[in-house]
């Protein structure tokens, strides 16, 4: 049975590219080929349905919340979409998911702090530079390192400056040089949530706000700081849900990704 060799195409179509070449080159019959395509765009395993085709429409494989699912289910997922992806990515996971993983994908690995399951073959492209992950406070950086390993496996060189909030400004102020150089920033903040704020007002490009659940009393679990960030005055925040360091980390590649493109249409056309 023919198998998918990964090394040289982009994961956002190779898969459909590589099963179109073998068709014209014999190398993959008519068959096979279609055996393969009746799992697109999506596979019915019963309790979930995996999305083959999320890489080919927005450039990366579908990502397993692990929260809500048993480990079997987990793995089972994974390895599924293995099959069809060159890289597995689960979040909100715990070490109980990533034994039954390991059974089913043996070289996966686990940022333990980020909750994050990643496995990959093939060859990795050249990564983009241009995303910065700032955390508040040290509790906030789970959530921080969710943001910042999402960008990593979307093909991007991420940054990271923690525990630098506003309750001692002059941390993030030395800052200001690492600030002014990124392409798109996460900004990861609980209790009053107060830091995308200051950092928007002291840059020019976006700023994602992650309200965290960290802190006490009246910071309700992170509604405080969600709050605050909504309301930010400051120009160039967009905010996402309470710890959803996958969600900016999401946003932040693709903005990233989009200026690498303009910027290199833009050396392209130059004299």
């Amino acid at each position: 049975m023919w198998e998918i060799n990964r090394k040289d195409p982009p994961i956002d179509t190779g898969f459909i590219e590589e099963i179109l070449r073998g068709v014209k080159d014999g190398s993959i019959s008519l068959d096979e080929a279609m055996d393969v395509l009746r799992k697109l765009p999506y596979e019915d395993l019963v309790f979930a349905k995996p999305d083959h085709h999320r890489a080919l429409r927005q450039g990366f494989p579908e990502v397993i919340l692990a929260k809500g699912k048993s480990p079997g289910q987990v793995a089972e997922i994974a390895s599924h979409l293995k099959k069809h992806n060159d890289r597995v990515m689960i979040t909100k996971a715990g070490d109980e998911v990533f034994q039954a993983v390991k059974r089913v994908l043996n070289s996966a690995i686990y940022n333990e702090a980020a909750g994050i399951i990643t496995f990959k073959h093939g060859r990795d492209r050249k990564p983009l530079p241009g995303v910065l992950v700032v955390s508040g406070g040290t509790a906030d950086i789970p959530v921080a390192e969710e943001a910042a390993i999402t960008a990593e496996e979307m093909g991007n060189e991420v940054e990271r400056a923690y525990d630098v909030g506003v309750a001692g400004i002059h941390r993030l102020l030395d800052k200001i040089p690492q600030l002014r150089k990124a392409h798109v920033i996460v900004a990861v903040a609980g209790m009053e949530g107060a830091l995308p704020s200051v950092i928007s007002g002291l840059i020019s490009v976006p700023v994602i706000a992650v309200p965290t659940s960290t802190g006490y009393g009246a910071s309700f679990n992170g509604i405080a700081p969600l709050l605050s960030m909504l309301n930010s005055c400051a120009a160039g925040v967009s905010v996402v849900n309470i710890d959803n360091g996958f969600g900016a980390g999401y946003v932040a590649a693709l903005i990233n990704r989009a200026f690498n493109q303009r910027g290199a249409v833009t050396r392209t056309e130059k004299p």
